[in-house]
């Protein structure tokens, strides 16, 4: 496992999905329609989707560490 630490900017996503539909095992839409990223660990086959996920939103919301 990868320790990345992802955080979304909920003031600045507008709710498009985009991440969810990239990387649905680390990237959920919320009740409230922002983007939430799962906490901890993300696995090593999933890295490369979570940073294509993070150049793909639209508003820059996403920030991988």
């Amino acid at each position: 496992m990868i320790r990345r630490i992802i955080e979304i900017d909920e003031e600045r996503c507008t709710g498009c999905g985009l991440c969810a539909g990239t990387c649905p095992d680390v990237f959920q839409m919320t009740d409230e329609g922002v983007a939430r990223a799962q906490e901890g660990p993300v696995a090593p086959e999933l890295e490369a989707l979570v940073l294509d996920a993070q150049s793909g939103c639209p508003v820059n919301a996403i920030e991988v560490e």
